[in-house]
Formats: structure tokens, C-alpha cells, sequence
């Protein structure tokens, strides 16, 4: 294939330009912020597990201590009815059953108090854990979100250059005949590098001195043949600085 000189040359900017677009694309993929925010998606993931079991464990006490306040108000109207009968009897028998089921009532009261202070004292606990990881959730979401509008600033500065470079990219392709820019689009694709320069022996695609044999065929390309890099396969641009 030929090509003018002066578009063979352009692909040096076009290439310089390539490269630039690449290391931004790479650099949004690998935002340090982004590796810490995946970690902490991590955590927080398991801090709400862990707060949706502990809140779990409160509704279920404050469920118990329900039931258990109800118990003890049906017990103590229980009391209040014996007792207020046991002063009207004048029965014997009733006397003695109703103190029986008052002696009943009360072991039951006292029963149903001990485990109303039993589970008192556990909400108690579980609201000290809740605390601590409420205050543990509070510290990861307070850093993801510092960290996240640190990220989306990166981001955005990254995209508006990369928008730039990119502008500028188009402009120098269109100083590229279409036969030799899809030469270049094509090598670039396959091998990572569409063209480099030749400077003094040595290729910039591959960063190795070519073989005299390779040198020599370079030297009898007329100057508008297009030259391939036995080594990386990108297109050579030869200037003054080729050493040839």
C-alpha cells in the first residue's frame, strides 16, 4: 500500500491520540475510589443483615412484653374480682377456693412480673447492639458517600477530557486517506497499536532494534510505501529521526 508521507506522519498524532483515550478508559475502569466502594457495598451489605436480624429480635421482645403486659392486666382483674368477692362470702367452701385461686393468681402475677423484667432487660441489650450498629452503618455510609462524589468528580473530569481527545482524535482522522486509516484502525485493533515511529533502528511499537535484513528492505521502500513492523505489526512512519 501507499500513502502520502504527511498522512503517514499524522498517524503518529492519530496513534498519540488513541493511546491518550485508552489510559483514560483505563483509568475510569480503576478509580481507587471505586475498589474502596466495592469493598464497602460489601460491609454495608453486612451491617443490614446484621440490622435487620437485630431489629428482628426487638419486634419479637416487644412482642413478648406484649403478650406478657396483657397476661398480667387479665391476672390482676382476676385478683381484683376474687378479693372483692372473698370480703362479700359468707361460704365456707367459696372462701377457701377463692383463696386457693388469689394464692394461684399471685404466684402467677409474680411469674408473669419476673419475665416482664427478663425481657425488659434483653430489649435493654439488643437496643445497646442496635446502637452500636446503627453508629457502624452511619461511619460506612458517611465514607461511601465522601468517597462516591470524590469518584463522580474523578469521573467527570475523566469524561470531559476524554471528550476532548476524542474531538480531536475525529479531526485528525479526517486528514487520513480511508484506505490507510483502515490499515491503522485495523492493525491498532488486532494488536493493540496502529502505528509507531522509526527512530534510529528501532521501532517504538515494540521498543526493539530491528534485524539489518529488516532495515535494509525498509531503506528500498520508496518513501509513500506503507511499512509494516515485523515485530508488532503496527505501521512504521519514517522521519528524519529513522536513522535509515
Amino acid at each position: 500500500m501507499k500513502a502520502p508521507v504527511s498522512e503517514q506522519r499524522t498517524l503518529l498524532d492519530l496513534q498519540a491520540a488513541d493511546t491518550r483515550i485508552a489510559q483514560l478508559a483505563h483509568r475510569a475502569k480503576t478509580l481507587p475510589q471505586q475498589k474502596r466502594l466495592d469493598e464497602l457495598a460489601a460491609q454495608i451489605g453486612a451491617v443490614s443483615h446484621r440490622l435487620a436480624g437485630t431489629n428482628g429480635e426487638l419486634e419479637d421482645a416487644q412482642l413478648e412484653i406484649s403478650r406478657v403486659e396483657s397476661d398480667v392486666e387479665v391476672v390482676a382483674a382476676r385478683l381484683a374480682r376474687d378479693r372483692s368477692r372473698l370480703e362479700t362470702s359468707s361460704s365456707t367452701k367459696d372462701i377457701q377456693g377463692l383463696e386457693h385461686e388469689i394464692a394461684s393468681l399471685v404466684k402467677r402475677q409474680s411469674d408473669l412480673e419476673d419475665i416482664e423484667l427478663a425481657v425488659m432487660e434483653r430489649m435493654d441489650e439488643i437496643n445497646s447492639r442496635l446502637a452500636v450498629i446503627i453508629e457502624e452503618m452511619a461511619v460506612l455510609v458517611a465514607e461511601r458517600d465522601e468517597l462516591t462524589v470524590s469518584r463522580d468528580a474523578d469521573l467527570a473530569a475523566i469524561t470531559s477530557e476524554l471528550a476532548g481527545v476524542q474531538l480531536n482524535r475525529d479531526l485528525i482522522a479526517g486528514g487520513v486517506g480511508d484506505e490507510l486509516l483502515a490499515l491503522y484502525n485495523r492493525q491498532r485493533e488486532r494488536y493493540g497499536i496502529g502505528a509507531a515511529l522509526l527512530t534510529r533502528g528501532i521501532s517504538m511499537g515494540s521498543n526493539v532494534k530491528l534485524h539489518e535484513s529488516d532495515l535494509a528492505k525498509i531503506r528500498a521502500a520508496a518513501p509513500d510505501d506503507v511499512v509494516i513492523d515485523p515485530d508488532s505489526s503496527c505501521i512504521l512512519v519514517r522521519t528524519e529521526e529513522s536513522g535509515l
